[in-house]
């Protein structure tokens, strides 16, 4: 329900009624400054804040006859007022009226989105803090490497979303300007001060220069924001996947009562929300392109962005917040199974050891060329056990590689069996787990 409700106060900024009443805002703000600048009578200016209004369905009539959106906006506005029409619009071309109006619905539904970020970035912590310890094993190219916390892995994704939650306030400044700088941006048929009045009535900052639209680097910084924001969220969503696995089985999403996994095979329990945000992300990705594509217009303007801009601005908005509402409630729903973890910690028979015990003969006068062979051979063995079903844990309880060191000759030569065991220590991969804690989160 939440993940809905979230969807519907996003899609309300780019409604028709949502467009139609920003462009009425820019228009109204427009009239506001002309006033302030003495071209509008008082009174005419009164009635045009007060009365202005449009109609969906007579802008949809007009515009099948004129074929121009904008105009049929401003026939529209005319037929709810009297001769005080004259002044709306005046002195502006249409991308004065339209990318001002865009600058507030970007700006708006950006808002919502760092928001939406803040609200993931809390659920992480809360889930990084709850697992801070809880042991599970590291992988490099999916294999087994050394001992590591699920905590940390929580923390690496809130690093990586405090990153963006930067980027995306930087870019929130980037995209909330306006312009009202007339058919080719050069304030022929207004005064500078207009558009810095009407900038200023409606919380944007004025484009310190335009042509005749506002430049489009400035939406390809909020399609690169965004798809590098989906890029983590699907990183994340992966790394839950593959940690449901049944071979791996760490975690998994919460499956509710009554929920059914597979229409053929009952006891299926599949990752179906993680892998819907990895869908997602790929489309928001995708809006990176014509964003880019964007930015080269011919001359002063040409309208080759218009058609892309009314397709991905509103899709990319409402995806990413539909996108980050279901990623939070995977992750403070997520269910985490560290005896599994630990059980997976274990399966190699102790090799994650390895390089634990390869750092402590160099320090016993073997050199690191000797010392890897030592440690290889003995890990070698362990794989070879593996493979033929051995288990990972001998009777007393100890690590197939902890078994073969203890027999090795050579490597008893520089270190005894308490020093060998000693070295098997899950403690050890814990020990500064504090302070890269206090390097992500603070104090």
């Amino acid at each position: 329900m939440v993940e809905r409700y979230a969807r519907e106060e996003m899609k309300k900024l780019w409604d028709m009624n949502a467009k139609y009443k920003a462009w009425l805002d820019v228009e109204i703000a427009a009239v506001k400054a002309w006033n302030k600048l003495g071209l509008i009578p008082d009174e005419d200016a009164k009635k045009i804040e007060q009365n202005a209004k449009f109609d969906i369905k007579r802008i949809d009539e007009i515009e099948r006859e004129t074929k121009h959106d904008v105009i049929a906006f401003l026939t529209s506005v005319a037929e709810s007022l009297g001769e005080e029409s004259r002044w709306v619009h005046y002195g502006m071309t249409s991308s004065d009226t339209i990318d001002t109006a865009v600058a507030l619905q970007m700006r708006d539904s950006l808002k919502i989105i760092i928001d939406d970020v803040k609200m993931v970035m809390e659920s992480i912590k809360k889930r990084a803090m709850e697992h801070k310890y809880t042991l599970m094993v590291g992988r490099s190219h999916g294999i087994h490497g050394e001992p590591i916390t699920f905590g940390l892995v929580l923390s690496i994704w809130y690093d990586e979303m405090k990153r963006h939650l930067k980027n995306l306030e930087e870019t929130l400044e980037v995209i909330s300007v306006g312009k009202i700088s007339g058919a080719m941006g050069n304030f022929a048929h207004a005064p500078v001060e207009l558009e810095e009045l009407t900038c200023e009535f409606l919380g944007l900052k004025p484009a310190p220069i335009s042509n005749q639209v506002i430049q489009r680097d400035r939406y390809a910084r909020l399609a690169s924001a965004l798809g590098l924001l989906a890029s983590t969220v699907e990183k994340i969503a992966v790394n839950i996947r593959h940690f449901q696995r049944t071979e791996v089985y760490e975690a998994e999403e919460f499956f509710s009562k009554g929920q059914k996994g597979s229409s053929a095979m009952p006891h299926k329990r599949n990752p179906v929300l993680s892998e819907n945000i990895t869908g997602l992300a790929r489309i928001i990705r995708s809006y990176t392109v014509p964003a880019m594509e964007n930015v080269a217009l011919w001359h002063e303007r040409d309208i080759s962005h218009s058609s892309t801009e009314r397709f991905w601005l509103p899709d990319a908005f409402i995806t990413t917040d539909f996108m980050l509402h279901r990623l939070n409630n995977i992750i403070a729903n997520l269910v985490v199974y560290p005896e599994n973890m630990m059980k997976n910690l274990n399966l190699t028979g102790g090799l994650v050891f390895s390089q634990r015990v390869l750092l402590e003969l160099p320090k016993r006068g073997v050199s690191r060329e000797d010392a890897y062979k030592i440690v290889q051979r003995n890990a070698m063995k362990v794989w070879e056990e593996i493979q033929k079903g051995h288990a990972p844990l001998n009777e007393k309880g100890e690590s197939l590689f902890l078994e073969n060191l203890l027999k090795d000759e050579d490597l008893k030569k520089y270190l005894s069996d308490e020093e060998i065991r000693g070295l098997f220590d899950y403690d050890y991969y814990t020990r500064n787990v504090d302070r890269i804690y206090k390097r992500v989160y603070g104090e």
